[in-house]
This record gives C-alpha cells, structure tokens and sequence, in this order.
C-alpha cells in the first residue's frame, strides 16, 4: 500500500489524522522543534510540500495559513540541555511527543516523518519520506521549520557574532569559523562533534 492509499484510508474512516515532523537534528546550536498538525479537510491548503523544498517566503506564508485553517496543531521543542543529555535522537522523539500531547483535539492515528516514531498514547506509523508524500506532514514540517528560524534569529539578536540568522545553526563553514573565532557559546551543543572538540582543545591549553 502506498503512502497515498494510506492517508486516503484512514481518511475514508472518519479518523482524525495528525502529520509529525521536526526541525533542527542536524545543527550545532540551538533547541530542536517538532511539530503536529490535524488539517482540516473542508479547508484544503495548496502548496504543502517539505518545508526544505519551499523559499523562506512561501514557508512564512503557508505556515499562517496552517495555523489558520487547521483543525489543531502544535510546536513543541527540547532545549539544548535536553539534546545534549539525552543525545538527537531520544530528545526528537521527545519533542514529538510534546508536540501531539499539546494538541487541542486527540488524533486517533500520528503520521510520523522518518523511519522511527515516538512512543505516543496514539496508534502512530513512520513513513520515510513523508514530508513530501503526506499534507499533514508536510504542514508539520512548515510549522516546525519556521518556528525554529525564528528561534534562530532570536538567537542572532543575543549572539551576532555567531551569524545564526545565515546559517541557523548549521555547521557551514561560516559557523564553524565563527567557532573557532570565539569560542563555544551557551547556545551551542556541547555534545555535538566540532563543538566539542573546541572545547577539548580549549581544557588541553589551560592544562
């Protein structure tokens, strides 16, 4: 069965769908978000795709929409202290589970982007890919991605030097030249590989 047919059949049965996605695995600094949406079929949405695949502009634009028209939807984070203690991947699920929790309306089944699903309270289903096969995912990576944008450029205001409204936290060259120009600030993921070598180097030279 495709993801199509899948969507479509759960559709057919009246239950309320919830798309799952997250935003922020891959950077150095920062929380990482994760988003829930239920839309709202009366109220169909053009143009939902993944949030990767759409200008900063269309992104702003249709995650107003979402947030209009959509039966329910949520955005939940975990902080840096939470990735770096629980590691990436056990702190995302946990920024999902936020997420669908925070709903104002129970969805009977969550659609999860990726290979893996949080443990939730509702039937749930991992579909690689879905950001760009399944609507509700797709809204929730818009949400997911402009909320952490704009954390990011709430961070550039605290730390310009860094560059984060360039970047957003990803390791580009620009920020990993910024890291090393510096130093390692309290956005900044300690557990994550560049960042963490910096601050070895940083504790062998005060040895």
């Amino acid at each position: 069965m495709t993801t199509t047919q899948i969507a479509f059949s759960f559709s057919a049965t009246d239950e309320l769908v919830c798309g799952v996605d997250e935003a922020g695995r891959g950077p150095l600094a920062g929380p990482v978000f994760a988003a829930a949406v239920i839309l709202d079929p009366m109220q169909p949405i053009d143009g939902l795709r993944d949030s990767k695949k759409l200008s900063d502009m269309k992104r702003r634009h249709l995650a107003g929409l979402i947030r209009e028209k959509a039966k329910a939807w949520a955005v939940a984070q975990c902080s840096i202290a939470e990735i770096d203690e629980l590691n990436i991947l056990h702190a995302t699920m946990l920024a999902m589970k936020r997420a669908v929790e925070n709903l104002s309306v129970t969805p009977s089944v969550a659609l999860v982007d990726g290979n893996r699903c949080p443990v939730l309270s509702v039937r749930s289903e991992a579909i690689v890919g879905g950001d760009d096969k399944v609507d509700a995912i797709s809204a929730a990576s818009i949400l997911a991605k402009t909320a952490r944008d704009e954390a990011l450029m709430q961070l550039h205001d605290q730390y310009p030097q860094y560059a984060f409204d360039r970047h957003k936290g990803y390791p580009t060259a620009l920020h990993l030249e910024r890291l090393r120009e510096h130093g390692v600030s309290p956005v900044h993921r300690t557990s994550y590989g560049p960042v963490r070598a910096l601050l070895d180097q940083k504790e062998e030279k005060s040895c």
